[in-house]
């Protein structure tokens, strides 16, 4: 299969695929033109990577994630602990937004939004630097 076929059965964009080969996620195979030929267990992995990325992961954590994959002996609480540790960034990253919305919450609700020329969202962001 060429980069167009894969990149329509995976959901990944060509570019994409490129980049997932060029630090070393896949490896397809060339023709004898120099072209890549994509198998269909290149489709495979780069479903399982664009899933993997949908849900956050870090290539990093796809990379690991991958290899456990294809580790016929691996241990499901490895594959637990990489998804836990992302959990818990992603738990990190709600109570942040969380806070960031409660602030800005405040600062809207604080603001008359009127023609006067006194704003709270200016003034708090002025303090800030």
């Amino acid at each position: 299969m060429n980069i167009g076929e894969v990149a329509a059965k995976a959901g990944l964009p060509a570019k994409t695929i490129r980049y997932y080969e060029e630090i070393g996620l896949v490896t397809p195979a060339r023709d004898s033109n120099g072209y890549r030929a994509f198998r269909s267990t290149d489709v495979h992995k780069l479903a399982f990577l664009a899933r993997a990325r949908a849900l956050g992961f870090s290539i990093e954590d796809c990379r690991t994630l991958l290899a456990l994959y294809e580790d016929d002996t691996r241990a499901s609480g490895d594959v637990k602990r990489v998804a836990r540790e992302h959990l818990a960034r992603i738990d990190e990253k709600i109570a942040q937004l969380g806070a960031m919305r409660d602030t800005l919450g405040d600062l809207v609700e604080a603001c008359h939004g009127d023609d006067r020329p006194d704003c709270p969202i200016l003034k708090d962001l002025a303090e800030g630097t």
